[in-house]
């Protein structure tokens, strides 16, 4: 099984930054990709940024430049840099994990909430 925990969450202020963790355990299992996820009230939940264990990565259109994802195969640790923050990133942030055999597993969520 596949046990993700994550950290990092917060309050901060536009422009301001903030760095999530999710780190990945248990046996049994063959990490793909991990990624991170996004919820905001009222809206669907969205991909935000996915990174592949040889290092590829795709981001939301909304976060280009601003996010980076990045991960740490030895740890099963994927982490998400999000500088210049927006009122409209505002929303609770799951890490997903892909992998054999178990497919997608998530993360109990974090809540970045953006606010002057």
């Amino acid at each position: 099984q596949v046990q993700l925990v994550e950290s990092g969450g917060g309050l901060v202020q536009p422009g301001g930054s903030l760095r999530l963790s999710c780190a990945a355990s248990g046996s049994g299992f063959s990490i793909n990709a991990m990624g991170w996820y996004r919820q905001a009230p009222g809206k669907e939940r969205e991909m935000v940024a996915e990174i592949t264990s040889g290092g590829m990565t795709n981001y939301a259109d909304s976060v280009k430049g601003r996010f980076t994802i990045s991960r740490d195969n030895a740890k099963d640790t994927v982490y998400l840099q999000m500088n210049s923050l927006k009122s409209e990133d505002t929303a609770v942030y799951y890490c997903n994990v892909y992998s054999r055999p178990y497919r997608h597993t998530w993360g109990q969520g974090t809540q970045v909430t953006v606010s002057s």
